[in-house]
């Protein structure tokens, strides 16, 4: 709309064409005006259906034609309407560009005739569902309440578990066309000033017509990620994970309409580790943390190392000489790997593709192809659907979605160069994998700590699922500035 900013006219038909003119009034069917008298005075009260609660612009309605009943003649209107506007969230607004912002918002604008400004009311209700457990993050103990596409119920959800009159959310509109709400919540006296600066910083220079993709886009904005597929924030929709970052010194952007929130800054270890390992005793989680690692690493190696020992069988030893194929088939193993790694891709992009009365049904079509049939007709080794098995069941082992699919890509990467150097491909191509990895920084903080740069009580922590009242320190990565987890 430029820069140059309209007043609200004291004239109400200008203000109405404006209206016309800029958002459509009477086009769109879901904007509308309702106009009335107040002590002589006419009213418009704009708003958009489906974003305000009908319940409150009635009671607020009711509120005021009553004023109508006792009140004759004032030179005080504008004191009186303030007065009955019965809502805890009432402002005063000076230009219509502003009005168009905050009615586009779901608020309501009441402009009073002869005054050149009008009053907003927040009496917005977004459609939207309740807090549930995220289909992502279950976990067998632990609370069942998981953040929402409402930016106001995500913030609650916060609060409840951190009621700290230092915890801080600050709120920003971005995108000229959608002006999408992001939330940046952090601790004031732990959260790094330099971090939410730079945050800040990043956040307003964003320059995009719309957020419709919404956290999503603002992490591209925020860490410029470009072609290299790690993750290099970490997302979730757990209100109980998101509240333990921010105790340890994380900042948290929250984008209005999406689930899921943004922990800055992160590094690879924390893609790799899972509530439900806080939900269980210390040996237990530790237990479960060495079995997600496992599955995590079987997710990348497992299938380079055995093309390996298929294409090299001098390397094993006697006794697991029995690894490998026993008989050869047409089509050469690398190619096999291939086709049943992409088989049980096409399966999982079709499991979150099919409606859930189907999903048997493709579940049973899937296991008897790719299974059964496959291997009769020659198309596979029995060996070759075991271990893509295993891989993939590695790669659902995984704790973050992402971190997941970049490592498949790696491990299809790892193949090519073991099938066509063997031995030295599969050692550069592990090597360039860490390489990679120890080369990559998220807002400044190095990806491999606490391996690299090291530091052994953040790594001991990494590897073993410590005990809550051992934990006293804050991680030294988010630079917090009260570094004792508990109090002295």
């Amino acid at each position: 709309m430029g820069d140059n900013k309209t007043p609200i006219s004291p004239n109400l038909p200008e203000n109405e064409s404006f209206f016309k003119k800029h958002i459509g009034l009477g086009e769109s069917f879901d904007l509308g005006v309702r106009k009335f008298k107040i002590i002589q005075k006419q009213l418009h009260l704009y708003y958009v259906n489906g974003l305000c609660d009908t319940q409150y612009i009635i009671d607020l309605l009711r509120q005021l034609t009553e004023i109508n009943d006792h009140e004759k003649e004032s030179s005080k209107v504008k004191e009186i309407i303030e007065n009955r506007l019965i809502h805890q969230q009432v402002s005063e607004i000076k230009t219509l560009d502003e009005a168009v912002d905050q009615l586009l918002s779901g608020l309501i604008v009441i402009i009073i005739e002869g005054y050149d400004f009008g009053f907003v009311v927040d009496v917005r209700s977004y459609p939207g569902r309740q807090p549930e457990e995220p289909d992502t993050e279950k976990v067998v103990r632990g609370a069942r309440d998981g953040f929402v596409e409402n930016i106001i119920v995500n913030t609650a959800l916060i609060r409840r578990r951190i009621r700290d009159e230092r915890l801080r959310f600050e709120i920003l509109k971005v995108g000229e066309r959608s002006k999408t709400d992001i939330c940046l919540a952090y601790v004031e006296d732990v959260a790094d000033p330099g971090l939410i600066k730079v945050i800040k910083k990043e956040l307003n220079t964003i320059k995009i017509d719309g957020l419709t993709m919404a956290d999503k886009s603002v992490e591209e904005f925020l860490v410029k990620q470009g072609y290299n597929p790690f993750p290099l924030v970490r997302y979730t929709e757990r209100a109980d994970v998101a509240a333990n970052h921010l105790l340890e010194g994380h900042v948290i952007i929250m984008v209005d309409t999406s689930p899921s929130v943004i922990i800055t800054p992160t590094t690879f270890f924390h893609h790799v580790q899972h509530a439900e390992e806080y939900r269980q005793a210390p040996a237990v989680g530790t237990f479960l943390r060495w079995v997600r690692f496992l599955g995590i690493v079987a997710s990348i190696f497992l299938l380079p190392l055995w093309l390996l020992f298929v294409l090299e069988p001098s390397l094993l030893p006697k006794n697991l000489a029995y690894i490998g194929p026993n008989e050869q088939k047409n089509i050469p193993v690398v190619i096999q790997l291939f086709l049943a790694d992409l088989g049980v891709e096409f399966m999982r992009m079709a499991a979150i593709h099919t409606p859930t009365a189907l999903s048997v049904a493709m579940g049973l079509i899937a296991a008897v192809l790719i299974g059964e049939i496959a291997i009769e007709v020659g198309l596979f080794v029995p060996e070759v659907i075991l271990y893509v098995s295993i891989a993939a069941i590695g790669t659902f082992t995984t704790p973050s979605y992402e971190l997941s699919v970049a490592n498949k890509m790696v491990r299809l990467f790892l193949l090519i160069l073991v099938s066509i150097f063997h031995i030295p491909g599969f050692v550069i191509g592990s090597t360039l994998y860490v390489l990679l990895l120890a080369s990559v920084r998220s807002l400044n903080t190095p990806y491999l700590w606490p391996f690299i740069p090291f530091n052994a009580k953040a790594l001991w922590q990494v590897l073993v699922r410590t005990s809550v009242p051992g934990a006293k320190l804050r991680p030294s990565i988010v630079h917090p500035q009260n570094v004792k987890k508990q109090p002295s």
